[in-house]
């Protein structure tokens, strides 16, 4: 695959979760837009480092070959296992700050 081919992956991926994420009705007061524009945040940071992680990968590793990028092979695939690491976290903590606060506990 091509850079294009990459970048319009990135952008669909990013068009698609601002639109699914990000509407908040009128009546919302400010905390909770700003939970919703935070944890929207989280979630386009996910993507970006998912993404940079599979390109790293797939760029590193299997297009330019071994004789072209002098760098190990367990160095790219740690930095790629850091992003996804990373990217695990944002959305962990971005999902949760979409979820509808809790008014009563039960404990």
């Amino acid at each position: 695959m091509d850079l294009t081919n990459w970048m319009i992956i990135l952008a669909v991926a990013l068009i698609s979760l601002t639109f699914f994420c990000s509407r908040a009705p009128a009546s919302w007061s400010i905390e909770n837009r700003a939970r919703r524009f935070t944890g929207t945040r989280l979630l386009a940071q996910a993507v970006l480092s998912f993404w940079a992680a599979l390109f790293v990968v797939v760029r590193g590793l299997f297009v330019l070959g071994a004789g072209a990028l002098h760098v190990a092979p367990s160095f790219i695939l740690a930095g790629a296992l850091f992003l996804i690491a990373a990217s695990c976290y944002w959305s962990i903590r971005g999902s949760k700050l979409l979820r509808p606060r809790r008014l009563f506990s039960a404990t």
